[in-house]
Parts: structure tokens; sequence; C-alpha cells
């Protein structure tokens, strides 16, 4: 007999602990909580970096600078490769009508038209933002670029 034979037939699932259930089974008592305290009670929990009345973490190291994170303007972002994939010529495109197709999720954030890839159809395009690239590239197709 080989020793992956027994522990295929004995092994293969170890009992759980069942603590609580008198001095004899070695999980009396206490039931391996220690005494009194938080940690001991039922429904204990400790948020995330807790440190019981010492420093936050994150007030443990010094502040430098400004961020403008907080202030940045969100885009639904598009190239104008995508427009030339999905767009008929001479179409009036906006953020509307680009949700409507699901090219872009929902009109809820103003629209940005990047200059990635080539556009050879004369478009209508009403956007809050463009591209340098996109603007030049829309009307020279013959197009417009508003912005607004």
């Amino acid at each position: 007999m080989m020793i992956h034979d027994i522990t295929a037939k004995v092994g293969a699932h170890k009992k759980r602990k069942r603590i609580g259930r008198g001095e004899a089974s070695g999980h009396g008592g206490t039931s391996g909580r220690g005494h009194k305290g938080a940690k001991s009670r039922s429904g204990y929990s400790r948020r995330a970096g807790y440190d019981a009345g010492g420093k936050q973490f994150y007030q443990r190291f010094p502040k430098r600078g400004f961020s403008n994170a907080r202030f940045r303007t969100l885009y639904h972002v598009i190239n104008v490769k995508i427009l030339e994939e999905r767009c008929e010529a001479g179409e009036a495109v906006d953020a509307a009508v680009l949700a409507a197709r699901g090219i872009i999720r929902d009109t809820n954030l103003p629209l940005k038209v990047l200059g990635e890839g080539e556009l050879s159809k004369k478009l209508d395009v009403k956007a809050a933002k463009f591209s340098g690239a996109a603007k030049q590239k829309i009307e020279a197709a013959g197009g417009t670029a508003t912005e607004g």
C-alpha cells in the first residue's frame, strides 16, 4: 500500500473544528477567542485601516502639492475613424445620434472628437470639444465641426 492510497481514503476530507462543545473537546470555554473584549463577541468586525486610536495610515505621511483630479471634465471620446465607419455622407452627427447607435453609452457626458484615423465623408459634427487634428480632418473632408 502506498501513502497516496491511504490519503485518498482517509485524508480526503478534514473534519471541521467543533468549537464550544465542552472542555474535553479541547475547544470549549472561550472557544479559541480568548477572554472578553470586542474580538470575543459575535458580530465583531473592524474596518480596514483602523488603528485603535493611533494615527491612521494615510495620516502618517506628509501631504504635498495639489491635484486637479477632482475638477477634471469627463468626456465621451470618439475618433474620426469611427465616424468614417458608422456614419453616412452628409449626415448631422451629435451625441444623441451616436448614443442611439450604441457608439457611446449615453448623453450624460459631453462629447469629444479626436483625430485618429482618416475621414473622407462630409459630416456636420456637433460636439463639446474637438482636437486640432479632428477639426482639421472634418473640415478638409468638406464638413463642419461645431463646438457647443
